[in-house]
């Protein structure tokens, strides 16, 4: 371990070497561009933005996603929920499923209860009496056309 300290130690002094290198020629030069006449400026500006133009644009380092656990954000554990609401979360569409079809087989019951009540008001509120419905040439009189 002491071998992997000492290497990482020199890595970083070797850092701390070239940053100050770096410092002391940029500050020189900067110094210098002071004295330099104006037309060499110009041309040292117009071939630096030349220089960055043609830069090749440096690769976005890829962000990895990072999961959040809301569930112990939260405090409620580890991060599930808990076992009644899952059973809570399947049996409810079971339960509106069911409630839905007992009320389709209800109003189905009601629309016949309904017309079987108007055929029979009908057939009381008529002229003719009840018994003429079960007489077999009554059939017959409603298969004749009218004249």
């Amino acid at each position: 371990m002491t071998d992997n300290n000492a290497a990482t130690s020199a890595i970083t002094d070797l850092d701390v070497l070239e940053a100050r290198l770096g410092l002391r020629v940029a500050a020189a030069l900067s110094a210098q561009a002071e004295d330099l006449p104006a037309d060499v400026s110009a041309r040292l500006r117009f071939a630096r933005e030349q220089a960055l133009t043609r830069r090749k644009p440096e690769p976005v380092a890829a962000v990895e996603p990072v999961a959040v656990p809301v569930g112990p954000a939260l405090g409620l554990g580890d991060g599930r929920p808990p076992l009644w609401w899952r059973w809570a979360g399947s049996l409810v569409p079971v339960a509106l499923l069911l409630a839905g079809l007992f009320l389709i087989q209800e109003r189905h019951f009601e629309r016949q209860v309904e017309e079987a009540a108007d055929i029979d008001a009908a057939l009381l509120a008529d002229d003719l009496p009840p018994a003429a419905y079960a007489d077999p040439g009554f059939r017959e009189f409603l298969k004749a056309p009218l004249e």
